[in-house]
């Protein structure tokens, strides 16, 4: 593993930081694939029998932060906290997920728990590889409440509905078919 400079690391996390803001003006995360390697791999667990995997660039683009992100325009994901070891060119942040939507009292909708994401950085200003996790028990339960007060934007709801189509969804694999483990990082 190579080491990096803590400017240079600094640096890669400010631009993340920007691109995500950008993508959430823009309702569009797709832009974000640019800031992976052409060879990185982006994934998260769904639970005791599901993985999401992204392999490469492309799928990344397409899979995780084009299908996986539909319906969720309009949404934030502001990073709180940020950590950063410029000696193992990893970085961690932890996120939160806030809808657009309103609560009746006035109040926002927001995924309750820790959400967050581990990355090592490639070089180049580019992630090669990225796990997530979130609370997907309180996800699901959020998406339920605003489906019930009708909240729930027409991109969400038609993405929860293809989510419950017979058939696997593109880039989800029961957890021993997922192409690269969650734990496995490139050499």
């Amino acid at each position: 593993m190579t080491a990096y400079t803590r400017a240079e690391m600094e640096e890669m996390v400010e631009r993340w930081l920007q691109a995500n803001r950008d993508a959430e003006a823009a309702g569009n995360w797709e832009s974000m694939a640019l800031m992976y390697r052409e060879d990185a791999t982006y994934g998260w667990n769904y639970g005791a029998k599901e993985n999401f995997m992204a392999v490469g660039r492309d799928e990344i683009r397409d899979i995780a932060l084009g299908l996986e992100m539909g319906g969720l325009d309009g949404w934030q994901y502001p990073y709180e906290h940020i950590l950063i070891d410029e000696k193992k060119a990893m970085v961690v942040g932890f996120w939160r997920q806030v809808a657009d939507a309103k609560r009746p009292d006035g109040g926002t909708y927001e995924v309750a728990g820790i959400g967050g994401s581990w990355f090592l950085y490639g070089g180049d200003f580019q992630w090669a590889w990225q796990r997530d996790w979130f609370d997907f028990g309180n996800a699901a339960s959020l998406f339920m409440e605003m489906m019930t007060d009708g909240t729930l934007s027409e991109g969400m709801t038609a993405r929860m509905e293809r989510s419950l189509r017979p058939g696997q969804l593109p880039g989800h694999y029961k957890l021993a078919d997922t192409p690269v483990g969650l734990w496995e990082m490139p050499s």
